[in-house]
C-alpha cells in the first residue's frame, strides 16, 4: 500500500469514527467561496505583493489598493485555505504560491483563472441536476467544441505555463535531445507548447500545428518567442476534416481525446495512425483514471468537467483507450505517470 494511500486509509477510520456532521455539505456548498477568493488575490496581485516584502495588513492594503477590513479577512481566508500563512499578524506564501501565484515567479501560473474561471465554463454547471437528466452539456450543440468557440483562445493564452512541465516531460520521453531528424503533427496544438517543446530541444525537428486560425495565432506567438518559428508551419482547420499530410514520425495528441465520444476518437486516431510513417508513434495526454473510475480523484473527477462542457465527452480508463487504439490500427500502447502533472500519457506505436 502505497503512503497515500495509507493516509487516506487513516483520514476514512477517523470519519467513520466520528458522528455525523453536515460540516462537509456546508463547506461544498460553499465552495464557490473558495474559487472567488483565490481568483480575488490573484487579480489584485496580493500574493506578489507579500513575496515583495509586504506581510502587513497594512502594507498589503496600500501595495494592492485595497481596505483594510477587506485586506485583513482576503488574506485571513486564505491562510485557513492552506495558501498563505500567519504568524504574529504577519502573512507569509507556502510554498505552492511562492512557486505559482508569485508575478516574478517563472512558474507563474495566475493567467490560468482566464480560462478556468471563464463565464463559458462556469455557466455550463449552474443547473447540474438538468445536464445530468439530460446527459450531456446544457451549453447547446457541442458545447465547448462548437467550431471555433472563442473559448480556446483563452485556453491557448492563459494555460500554456500549467502545461510546460508536462511538454517537458513528453520531449524526455521521445528522447528529443539526441537531436535526430523528426516531423512532428500537434493535433489540436492550443497554444503549441507540446510541439514548440520538441522543436526547441531538437534542432532537426520540425512541426506542424493544426487548429483553428485564431488559436494557431498564440501558438506562432509562442513559437517565435521560443525561436523555432523557421521549423514550425500551421494548419488552420479542424482536425477531422484537414488532411494532415503523411511519413510524420510523431503526432501529438494533448487533451483532446476527452471532449468526445470513443467513435469520434477511434475516427481521430485512424487518421492519426495513417499520418505516421512505419515505427512512429502517438502521444496522448489525458486524464486517465484507474479502472475503478474513482481514482486518482483528480483525473476521475474530470468527467464531470466534460458531463458539463461536451456533448459526449469523458475521462476514460488507459483500458478504454487502448480498445479504441488497437481498433484504430496501433500495434503498441505504453501508459507513463509524469512527475509534474496528474494527468498521464499514452505512447501508441504504428
Amino acid at each position: 500500500m502505497s503512503y497515500q494511500s495509507m493516509k487516506e486509509a487513516e483520514a476514512e477510520q477517523v470519519r467513520s469514527a466520528a458522528p455525523p456532521s453536515p460540516e462537509h455539505i456546508f463547506q461544498t456548498l460553499n465552495a464557490y467561496q473558495r474559487a472567488a477568493a483565490l481568483k480575488g488575490a490573484i487579480e489584485l496581485e496580493l500574493f506578489t505583493a507579500i513575496a515583495e516584502g509586504a506581510n502587513t495588513v497594512a502594507a498589503i492594503a496600500a501595495r494592492c489598493h485595497t481596505s483594510e477590513r477587506g485586506t485583513r479577512i482576503l488574506c485571513d481566508y486564505l491562510v485557513i485555505n492552506d495558501f498563505l500563512t500567519k504568524a504574529d499578524n504577519t502573512y507569509n506564501l507556502t510554498r505552492d504560491s511562492a512557486v505559482f501565484l508569485n508575478r516574478h515567479s517563472p512558474a507563474y501560473l495566475g493567467g490560468v483563472t482566464r480560462f478556468l474561471n471563464s463565464p463559458h465554463l462556469i455557466n455550463a454547471f449552474h443547473d447540474v441536476a438538468e445536464t445530468v437528466r439530460r446527459g450531456t452539456t446544457i451549453m447547446g450543440g457541442e458545447g465547448a467544441m462548437e467550431p471555433e468557440h472563442p473559448m480556446w483562445v483563452d485556453f491557448a493564452r492563459a494555460m500554456m505555463p500549467m502545461m510546460a512541465p508536462s511538454a517537458e516531460e513528453i520531449a524526455t520521453l521521445l528522447e528529443a535531445d539526441k537531436g535526430e531528424q523528426c516531423k512532428v503533427l500537434d493535433l489540436a496544438a492550443g497554444h503549441g507548447i507540446f510541439g514548440v517543446a520538441i522543436a526547441r530541444r531538437n534542432p532537426q525537428a520540425e512541426v506542424t500545428a493544426l487548429d483553428w486560425p485564431s488559436v494557431l495565432a498564440v501558438a506562432l506567438e509562442n513559437a517565435q518567442t521560443a525561436g523555432v518559428a523557421d521549423r514550425y508551419d500551421t494548419l488552420p482547420g479542424s482536425a477531422f476534416e484537414v488532411a494532415y499530410g503523411a511519413d510524420y514520425d510523431v503526432v501529438l495528441i494533448t487533451n483532446f481525446f476527452h471532449h468526445f465520444d470513443p467513435p469520434t476518437c477511434e475516427k481521430l486516431m485512424q487518421k492519426a495512425h495513417a499520418a505516421l510513417k512505419p515505427g512512429g508513434c502517438a502521444v496522448t495526454l489525458e486524464f486517465v483514471p484507474n479502472d475503478d473510475r474513482i481514482t486518482p480523484p483528480g483525473q476521475a473527477a474530470f468527467s464531470l468537467t466534460m458531463l458539463g462542457t461536451t456533448a459526449a465527452g469523458d475521462a476514460y480508463t488507459f483500458v478504454e483507450y487502448e480498445r479504441m487504439f488497437r481498433n484504430a490500427g496501433f500495434a503498441r500502447n505504453e501508459l507513463h505517470d509524469l512527475q509534474m502533472s496528474p494527468q498521464r500519457v499514452i505512447v501508441s506505436w504504428k
